[in-house]
């Protein structure tokens, strides 16, 4: 009887501490995950942070080269005009 009891209580404590290894693995596995899972978040927010600073680059470019096409346009327009006038002017004094 006193060894049946002390196999049992020797099951019991192998059992124990199996099962406290294996919460330990999987303790030591959530806070690796949790670790790897903070990793990701601080990397992704860097990079949503240059995508940021890029498209509002390429917006400040896009509107600069708006400007220069707005600008080279309305020249155009005004330096046709003269011309025009100018074509005018010949044809209606030579009559």
């Amino acid at each position: 009887m006193v060894l049946l009891m002390m196999e049992t209580f020797s099951n019991r404590y192998e059992i124990d501490k199996v099962t406290a290894g294996q919460r330990l693995d999987l303790n030591l596995e959530r806070g690796r995950i949790r670790d790897e899972l903070t990793n990701q978040s601080a990397e992704t927010t860097n990079l949503t942070n240059k995508l940021d600073r890029e498209i509002h680059a390429l917006r400040a470019h896009l509107e600069a080269a708006k400007f220069d096409v707005i600008k080279y346009c309305i020249g155009t327009l005004v330096s046709i005009s003269a011309v025009g006038i100018g074509v005018i002017r010949i044809f209606t004094a030579k009559h």
